[in-house]
């Protein structure tokens, strides 16, 4: 990997020692770029994820216009439904549709589990084509959503404050629930094994709802599932897992084979870094909503955040993805806070 010019994440994630935290933005790429939006008016969702050479261009806008550490794929969580032959909408500004969900064993039974590989094979070819244009400046970041996120959306039939659908599911057919969450992790595996073939140089495990589950809920539904896929993908790269909500999850993930644990902003660096023990590398967690205050009380702010979590081991990101509204200049305060640390 050391042909990677700024490898101030591979580092960070190694637990080797760095001047400075490196820096990154979950949904960097996308809607709060001027540019994106421009790309947004021409061509509906899909076609941006599933044409390479635009999943590419979209890729690259946040290096180049905010300076960030590394480049994560554009992509979306939900193309691994898709590809096991679920209908999944995409309305702008409205969220995802998976029209007919998960309802019965059948269902689960119908699903796809083979050519995961062959059919993501436009991920792969963004992640190929982006790794050349980025000739070894950043690494690059893949993809993909957690077992328990992405079952939530698969029964549920979209986006919810609460899930109960899907934990209905859970509490009442757990063997059901169970059977589809291995169907999920298995193709999951095989995908996130693919795109470190394609040039991915890590990877990142999306449990967006996972705070939806109580601590014991979390140990039957959300974590076997995580440890599995990190346990069988970081043999090629390193895992970044973000069980978001889920602080009370951190000891237990400390113990895998993660590379890093991923932080929104319900924690403090300080009961994180004692609960982890220092065994793995902390990344987040600053509230993306706060990305909204004057430039000046973003850089205090930053600054702040990696007094609590120290240079080392640590990678300074959000809490959760980059707002809409976000100004880019703000954006890129933010990230310049971190470049100039210590400095």
């Amino acid at each position: 990997m050391s042909n990677i010019k700024n490898d101030l994440l591979l580092k960070a994630l190694r637990g080797e020692e760095v001047s400075r935290p490196p820096v990154w933005m979950m949904r960097q790429a996308g809607r709060y770029l001027p540019d994106y939006i421009k790309l947004r008016q021409k061509y509906d969702f899909f076609t941006r994820v599933e044409t390479p050479e635009l999943a590419c261009e979209i890729t690259l806008q946040p290096v180049d216009q905010v300076g960030v550490d590394a480049a994560i794929i554009f992509s979306d969580i939900l193309v691994i439904p898709q590809a096991m032959g679920m209908e999944v909408l995409m309305e702008e500004g409205k969220g995802p549709l998976l029209p007919s969900v998960i309802k019965n064993e059948a269902d689960i039974d119908n699903l796809i589990t083979d050519a995961t590989e062959e059919r993501l094979s436009y991920v792969m070819n963004a992640l190929s084509l982006t790794k050349q244009e980025l000739n070894g400046r950043v690494p690059l970041i893949g993809f993909a959503g957690a077992p328990w996120t992405l079952l939530c959306y698969m029964v549920e039939g979209k986006g919810s404050k609460t899930f109960d659908k899907a934990k209905q599911f859970c509490f009442t057919q757990p063997a059901l629930a169970h059977k589809l969450l291995q169907k999920i992790t298995d193709v999951t595996i095989k995908y996130l094994k693919a795109q470190a073939v394609a040039g991915a140089d890590l990877v990142q495990v999306f449990d967006s709802w996972s705070g939806m589950l109580s601590p014991a809920d979390f140990k039957i539904f959300a974590q076997p599932y995580l440890v599995q896929i990190a346990d069988a993908v970081s043999k090629d790269v390193p895992v970044i897992l973000f069980p978001k909500g889920s602080w009370y999850a951190l000891e237990d993930l400390s113990h895998t084979s993660a590379a890093g644990l991923g932080l929104d902003w319900s924690v403090t660096p300080s009961l994180a870094r004692q609960l982890t023990g220092n065994r793995l590398t902390l990344q987040g967690n600053f509230d993306p909503s706060k990305l909204l205050a004057p430039i000046p009380q973003i850089k205090k702010e930053v600054k702040e955040m990696i007094d609590g979590f120290g240079i080392n081991r640590y990678v300074a990101n959000l809490g959760h993805g980059i707002l809409p509204n976000v100004p880019v200049d703000h954006a890129r305060a933010f990230v310049d806070a971190v470049k100039e640390y210590g400095s």
